[in-house]
Parts: structure tokens; C-alpha cells; sequence
């Protein structure tokens, strides 16, 4: 193989471009983890099949054999209207079809792909109008993609197609024109912040990576993402794998290493094979391995699979995880710059942060600034779900409102009920409620509302929704996922979560509210890691803004939401005979009536003891549920 030289990557990206520019039919079949689940890969199969039996041309890369009038067949990476899968999307046109089905694909091969028309039925569809083009589709219309702008329409696994949208040219000119100390420069100036929750600034990181005495350094890369709900870095990682890659490789630059690591959960498998094809590509290339582009720079790179742990997503577990230890935090100092992977210096960024840097680098970081806010610059990634209309994988400006997210891309309330709060952060974020909706989505913003950016999940909850429970949802997520090593969060979780468990089954108390406050600020203030002190956020956000919820369990022991309707005893004035042996028998004074005329009982005064009802000869008191 001809050593790849800068002159020849630019040949490379230059003739990618130009077989890109000629395909005259794309069939962009969404192979996301979602729309495989749906049955999109036999939609893609069939598709394919059928065009080659009636004499088609079709290639499935843009090196294949096929000429330029042959139909490209792509397996693209998350569109993000998951909700709406599988996605099917054909170009010129630009036609996006939704939930596509096998019966639907000899219609799309006649009317479509040999007619150029659309199939209207398969088209979105939003309060009677239809959207042909996906770009027209309010759900992406609102958004701003940045590192999601390619996941949706290159095939994830041709290399040819990533240097076709400018790939490794912003490694190429890192390598060639720009000192490490002018990467971390242009990093800090863009004002990126790492995207993993923390908000740090990347730029920082990699500078005191950087300044660490020469030697043996790494640059980890975590793509653990263990918050329910969430799945953008997953997305990353399968719908354009190299973006990611390529952003290491210019950290790597910056601070001098020659080895990183992706580490991975297991429960990804697709983005662990993507990654490992697009690895695999990258070396037989030459864009990784040892002296590449002919100068004395190498990298190597490596993926690890992690066992599942939450806490792995905390930046000492996770290295310690890679060594092959158990993953717990450490005590900090020292730093992960300092040390970190086998006690060496380390760049440490999750998958969204790595996918921003090729960009600024290319266009700069005053584009990346002109975009977003003045603190919290760029875009942000968001797994929006729960009882919203539109689920799925957003990117807007930082500043969008809650209001925008949820109701202009997200469509609103599921089934027309009324939106209660958002949860942002995951486990160790915090619920915000309907007067916080015009709130701007930054990290400060949020941080100030008592909420956190946490890596990026949205999860929307509706009128249904107790929120004691979904207090008690993530305490029991957090405690099972707690390490162990600190007592705070071992033991203080688990009592938390016995009390949260004792309210929910209405058998708690006023003094468990106060308990719930202790415990959560003792937490906060004494466990090892982030994760343990934020732990307790869900608690503390839900007993704030939702107290009457926590008071309806542990005064009057019902909860509409949970319990339904609250029942109580009532007398049925037929069956009464006014003896007023129940009247005797209550010991709160609760029944009142004269001899023999109808009985009544007040509801406010009543515990429900059943005194009444049991001595009742007539069998006249019987539990009723209050209206509404």
C-alpha cells in the first residue's frame, strides 16, 4: 500500500468529494439502535434486492463499482426522529418516510425511487399539513446540528464519505500548521465546555495536559453514558464514528500522546462495532498507527468495553476500569491531568466534546462562539423523552428554552395532557416545572435553578406523573448503582430510598421530610465523588417544587396520582335506619344524624378505622371513591 502522505489524504478527500457530488439516487436507509429495532435493516435488505432484480445498478459505497448512475444504497446513523421510525430518506428529492414498513417498499421503488414521486402517506404529518423534506419538518426546522449534521446522511462505515464532508482536514491542519500550545489555544478561545455534565472547559484540560513534564500520556475518550433515558453519545459514536476519532487524534496533538483509549459500555454493541470498523479503516489508511502523514507523530488507539457500571461514568472509575481494577472513584487531588490512566497524565472528554473539536478547528473558534451563549458556547446534544409527542435525538443552540425544546421540536404534551416538569441531568440532575419553561439551557442557567446540563437527557413528565415517585425512580437507580466506597453514599442512599419507599406505600410521616433533608445535605457535602454528592438532587429539587405531593402521602396517606381517587366511608341513607350504634361506636365524633333519620359521616374527621361499619346492622356504610 502507497504510505499516505498529506498530499495524497488531500487527493483522497478531494476524489471522495467529487464521487459524493455525482450520485444522482441516495436511499438512506436509518440504521440507528432504534430503527434496527423497528426493522430497518430488512427494509434496507429488500430495498436493495428488489432494485437489482429488475436491472438496476445499486452500490452501497462510493468506491464500488457502479458508475454514477447507479443507486447508492446507505446505511445512515440516528436520524433523530425516533419516534418516527423507521426513517427512510431519498435524495435529490430530500423525501423523509416514516415508519416505513416491508409492504411499503415495492410503492417507494415504483412511485419514488424510478418515479421521483412522493408517497404522500408516508410523509409527517402535523395538524393536516404534510412535510416532504425532513429540513421542513418542524421537529428539525427549530434545531442547529452541529455534531449530529452528518449522523443522518453518510453511511457511518464508509471512511470515503466522511472525508467527502472535509474528514481529518482539521487533524491534517492541526498537524501541519498549528504548535500544540496554538490547539489548546484555539480550544479555550472557542469557549467549548466539556459536554460530559461538568461543563469544564476542554481547552484548560488539555493545556495542563499539555504542561505536564514529558513522558508517556493518554487521551481517554468516555463513552460510558450510564443515565436512563440518554443516548446522543451513542448516536455519536454509530452514526459517524470518525468525527469522534478525529477529535482525539487532535487532543492526542495537543498534549503530546501517542495512545488513547474509547472506553465503552457493553450494552452498545453497534457503536463498539462502528467504532472498531472505523478504527480499522483509519489504520489500514494510515491515519492511525506510527509516524503518520510521514511525520514522527503516532497514535494508537484502543476501545474498552465497560461492565455496565453508572459510576464508570466518573472520571477515576472509569480509568480504573481500564486498568482492569474495579471502577471506584479515588480521592482527588491529584487530578486526571495529573494522573490519571495508569498514574500518567490524561486528557479525559466524553464522545460529544471530542465531536465539536474537528469543527472549530476547521472553521474556527469564532464561529463555535457566534453559536450559543457567551459562557456556554455551541450547540448541545439531547435525548428528549418521557410524554412528549417527538422522542428523540435533538441538537439546538445553548440559550434554546425549555419551552422550545419541549413543545416547538418536541411537539408538546403526549395525548393532550398538561406538562408538570422536565427532568435534565439524569440521577443526579434536578426537575424543573412549568415557570421555569422560558429558562435558557445553558450551564449556568441551569445550575442556578437548582437543575444540572448532566450529559444530556430531557425527560418530560406529564399531570399523570407522581412526582414522589420519580424521586424514588432515580434514588433506587442511584443506589443500586452506588459503589460502595464512601459510606455517605452506601448507606445514605439506601436510607433514603427506605423512606421515599415508606411515603410512596402512604406510610410516612412529617418527620421523614425533614429526615429526607438531613440525609441529602449530609450527602451532598461529605460523599467522595460528583456523582454521590449529586445523588440526592431529585429529592431535593422534587420536595421544593412539588411539597404538596410529599405532604398528600404522608398526611392524608392518599395520593390522587398514585392511589386514584380517594375512598371513604360513606352511609347510603335507603339502607339506614338511624339506630345510631355507629354514631356510638366512632371514636372521632365523625357521624351525625338523629334517631332514627339518615346518618351522615364527615369525611374530615373520619380516619377510616371501620368501627362504623362493622358494628352497622344494616350494612349501610360502604367505601365510595370521591368524584373527580
Amino acid at each position: 500500500m502507497t504510505e499516505l502522505t498529506r498530499e495524497r489524504l488531500g487527493a483522497l478527500r478531494v476524489q471522495a468529494k467529487e464521487l459524493l457530488a455525482a450520485d444522482r439516487r441516495e436511499v438512506l436507509v436509518c440504521a440507528g439502535t432504534g430503527c434496527i429495532a423497528g426493522g430497518s435493516l430488512k427494509i434496507y435488505d429488500y430495498l436493495k434486492s428488489e432494485c437489482e432484480k429488475r436491472g438496476l445498478k445499486t452500490r452501497v459505497a462510493l468506491r464500488r463499482e457502479g458508475g454514477d448512475d447507479a443507486i447508492h444504497f446507505k446505511k445512515s446513523g440516528c436520524h433523530g426522529f425516533c419516534e418516527m421510525g423507521p426513517l427512510l430518506q431519498i435524495e435529490p428529492e430530500g423525501f423523509l418516510y416514516t415508519h416505513v414498513k416491508l409492504e411499503d417498499c415495492d410503492e417507494i421503488i415504483e412511485r419514488t425511487i424510478l418515479g421521483g414521486e412522493a408517497v404522500e402517506r408516508l410523509l409527517y404529518e402535523l395538524n393536516g399539513v404534510r412535510y416532504a423534506r425532513h429540513n421542513e419538518i418542524p421537529f428539525y426546522a427549530k434545531q442547529q446540528r452541529v455534531v449530529l449534521e452528518n449522523c443522518g446522511t453518510t453511511d457511518a462505515e464508509d471512511i470515503d464519505e466522511y472525508l467527502a464532508h472535509d474528514g481529518y482536514a482539521a487533524f491534517e491542519k492541526a498537524l501541519f500548521e498549528m504548535s500544540d500550545e496554538d490547539i489548546c489555544r484555539e480550544i479555550l478561545d472557542s469557549g467549548l465546555r466539556g459536554r460530559g455534565g461538568a461543563g469544564f472547559p476542554a481547552g484548560r484540560k488539555w493545556d495542563s495536559v499539555r504542561r505536564q513534564p514529558k513522558g508517556k500520556k493518554y487521551v481517554v475518550c468516555n463513552g460510558d453514558e450510564g443515565d436512563p433515558g440518554a443516548f446522543m453519545d451513542r448516536s455519536i459514536m454509530e452514526g459517524n464514528p470518525h468525527s469522534v476519532i478525529e477529535g482525539m487524534m487532535i487532543a492526542a496533538l495537543a498534549a503530546g500522546s501517542d495512545e488513547g483509549y474509547i472506553y465503552v459500555r457493553a450494552e452498545y454493541p453497534l457503536a463498539v462495532e462502528r467504532l472498531r470498523i472505523a478504527i480499522a479503516r483509519d489504520e489500514e489508511l494510515g491515519l492511525l498507527g506510527d509516524n503518520i502523514l510521514g511525520t514522527d507523530f503516532s497514535f494508537h488507539l484502543h476501545i474498552n468495553r465497560g461492565a455496565g457500571a453508572f459510576v464508570c461514568g466518573e472520571g477515576s472509575a472509569l480509568t480504573a476500569s481500564i486498568e482492569g481494577k474495579r471502577g471506584m472513584p479515588r480521592v482527588k487531588p491529584p487530578r486526571t491531568v495529573e494522573q490519571g490512566l495508569w498514574a500518567r497524565p490524561t486528557v479525559l472528554n466524553n464522545v460529544e466534546t471530542y465531536a465539536n473539536v474537528p469543527q472549530i478547528i476547521l472553521r474556527g473558534s469564532a464561529w463555535f462562539h457566534s453559536i450559543g451563549t457567551e459562557k456556554s458556547p455551541g450547540t448541545k446534544a439531547f435525548a428528549l423523552t418521557g410524554n412528549v409527542v417527538n422522542t428523540g435525538l435533538i441538537e439546538v443552540p445553548m440559550g434554546a428554552t425549555l419551552r422550545e425544546i419541549i413543545f416547538d421540536i418536541g411537539g408538546g404534551i403526549k395525548d393532550g395532557k398538561k406538562f408538570k416538569a422536565v427532568q435534565t441531568g439524569g440521577p443526579a440532575g434536578g426537575c424543573l416545572t412549568e415557570d421555569q419553561l422560558d429558562l435558557p439551557v445553558d450551564f449556568d442557567s441551569l445550575k442556578k435553578a437548582g437543575a444540572i446540563m448532566g450529559s444530556g437527557g430531557l425527560v418530560v413528565m406529564d399531570e399523570d406523573t407522581c412526582m414522589v415517585e420519580t424521586a424514588r425512580f432515580f434514588m433506587n437507580f442511584t443506589q443500586s448503582e452506588s459503589c460502595g466506597k464512601c459510606v455517605p453514599c452506601r448507606e445514605g442512599t439506601k436510607r433514603m430510598l427506605e423512606i421515599l419507599t415508606r411515603i410512596v406505600e402512604n406510610k410516612g410521616s412529617l418527620e421523614d421530610l425533614d429526615m429526607l433533608e438531613n440525609l441529602s445535605q449530609t450527602i451532598r457535602e461529605t460523599a467522595l465523588c460528583g456523582l454521590g454528592q449529586a445523588a440526592c438532587n431529585p429529592v431535593s429539587s422534587t420536595l421544593k417544587a412539588f411539597r404538596n405531593e410529599y405532604l398528600a402521602h404522608v398526611v392524608d396517606h392518599h395520593c390522587p396520582i398514585c392511589n386514584g381517587p380517594k375512598a371513604h366511608l360513606a352511609i347510603d341513607p335507603e339502607k339506614c335506619k338511624g339506630c345510631g350504634k355507629c354514631k356510638k361506636n366512632c371514636p372521632m365524633d365523625a357521624i351525625e344524624g338523629e334517631k332514627k333519620k339518615p346518618h351522615t359521616i364527615d369525611p374530615s374527621k373520619c380516619i377510616q378505622c371501620g368501627a362504623c361499619q362493622s358494628g352497622c346492622p344494616f350494612d349501610a356504610i360502604e367505601l365510595v371513591k370521591e368524584e373527580g
